[in-house]
């Protein structure tokens, strides 16, 4: 695939649920997916199989927030192996974006009611992907492909 025409999914990680939203960079647009649950610490590994699947993304993008002041969120250590696991997974490269705000900002979407907040911030973090280049940890710290951590 062209770097301008790729498929991406991306996710909002939390400990009860985990959201996702798929893109296509071509059009630099997002829609919220899915709601996953996380039970007891486990994440449902299966509806993401099926998801990359259905929808063959080139590439994860997965939020990864911040402290007002910048440092990192006590759920970093959980995203960035959640981050690698993807990618030893399904064999595509990750890039983890700061997502401080996708929470709030997907609280005060009209679709947060129709498809869930958890899906919508997913969508708020792929959009500021799309818009926001230098947000983006990319080339070097992008997730590398050869990761074992599954």
């Amino acid at each position: 695939m062209t770097g301008g025409s790729r498929t991406i999914l991306a996710f909002d990680y939390g400990e009860r649920r985990i959201g996702v939203a798929v893109g296509q960079e071509v059009s630099a647009t997002a829609e919220p997916l899915a709601t996953l649950p996380v039970r007891n610490g486990r994440i449902d590994w299966e509806a993401i199989a099926r998801l990359v699947e259905t929808w063959q993304p080139a590439l994860f993008v997965v939020g990864r927030p911040t402290t007002r002041d910048g440092r990192p969120h006590r759920l970093a250590a959980a995203i960035e192996r959640f981050a690698r696991r993807l990618q030893g997974r399904y064999r595509r490269p990750v890039s983890l974006i700061d997502e401080r705000l996708s929470s709030y900002a997907a609280e005060h979407d009209p679709a947060a009611a129709r498809h869930g907040l958890d899906a919508v911030a997913a969508r708020v973090i792929l959009e500021t992907w799309f818009a926001a280049p230098a947000a983006r940890d990319g080339g070097a710290s992008e997730t590398r492909n050869d990761a074992q951590d599954n």
